[in-house]
């Protein structure tokens, strides 16, 4: 376990990365996770003030999923055992260390940095953002 939570936080992460990524799949949606945890692990950024996936998840203006009706059903079980899995400390390139993540529309490449962060890499179509080195010593 790499943050403490209940099986509130399980049903909440379940929820948000259907929402992001149901599209993905399964390794999508675990990628989605893998953000949403880093940023309860970063002490740094917009992200000082993020001490559970609660306060991760309903931070003003970073998902959109949390407005979609696939956020608002309930997490299957098969979901809830993805996020148990990311809080437990699994991690997939190229959300290793990403705080933030987007879609471009279409089929457009990911910029080399947004919002002046770096390019991890992408996943279908999500393209996956670090911070600098040494920025956020917390990340893994």
């Amino acid at each position: 376990m790499i943050i403490n939570y209940t099986d509130n936080d399980v049903d909440l992460l379940a929820r948000i990365m259907r929402a992001e990524a149901l599209s993905e799949g399964d390794l999508g949606m675990l990628m989605v996770g893998n953000v949403v945890v880093n940023r309860v692990l970063a002490d740094c950024l917009t992200f000082k003030n993020i001490d559970s996936i609660y306060d991760a998840v309903y931070q003003p203006n970073q998902f959109v999923g949390v407005n979609s009706s696939l956020f608002n059903a309930a997490a299957t079980t098969t979901e809830k055992q993805l996020a148990q899995r990311i809080l437990r400390g699994e991690y997939y390139y190229p959300a290793t260390n990403a705080l933030w993540f987007y879609a471009p529309s279409g089929n457009s490449s990911c910029k080399s940095t947004w919002y002046d962060q770096e390019l991890a890499g992408r996943y279908k179509s999500h393209c996956f953002y670090i911070p600098d080195s040494g920025v956020c010593q917390q990340l893994h």
